[in-house]
């Protein structure tokens, strides 16, 4: 199995434990928020998206997929509005760009030789990121990244009352 073919397995991996993590939420549950400027699953997800949209076709491929007028609305660094003060797309709609921006990664990354996985890729406005320098380390932190906030789902679920999930 060659290099990328690994590292779209990987990251398929993380996106099957966190549709599981999502597989059981109401309507309700994508707008809890356990305390006030913290990310409510609905925020979450939609910086999944973004984060790989960036971290994979930004940074590695040269080719952004989302408009910014959405990756507007879940950038980090921001403390999170609740979905009511804010115009946040539905969970359709983020569930959706999740999934379109994951298949294309997949996609690309499977594709990708190991000389093209160690070209350098950079952070934002090409300056050196800390967690990653190649092509390969953009896409192993994209997993790792999904992963960090899974967690964050799966404590979201147990504050709701929710079943743990193994």
């Amino acid at each position: 199995m060659s290099l990328g073919a690994t590292l779209a397995k990987h990251l398929d991996g993380t996106r099957d434990w966190t549709l599981m993590l999502l597989a059981d939420l109401t309507a309700e549950d994508w707008s809890f928020q356990p305390s006030e400027g913290l990310p409510h699953a609905l925020w979450l997800c939609g910086h999944i998206a973004i984060a790989q949209h960036l971290l994979v076709h930004a940074r590695c491929l040269g080719q952004p997929l989302l408009e910014d007028s959405f990756v507007a609305h879940f950038a980090p660094g921001q403390p999170v509005a609740p979905v009511g003060s804010h115009p946040y797309p539905v969970a359709g709609d983020v569930l959706k760009a999740m999934a379109d921006v994951h298949a294309r990664t997949l996609e690309a990354v499977s594709a990708m030789s190991d000389a093209t996985l160690a070209e350098p890729a950079f952070g934002k406005d090409g300056a050196t990121h800390p967690h990653y320098t190649d092509k390969c380390g953009a896409i192993v932190h994209s997993a790792r990244h999904e992963a960090f906030h899974a967690g964050q789902l799966a404590l979201i679920r147990r504050l709701l009352g929710k079943t743990f999930l193994r």
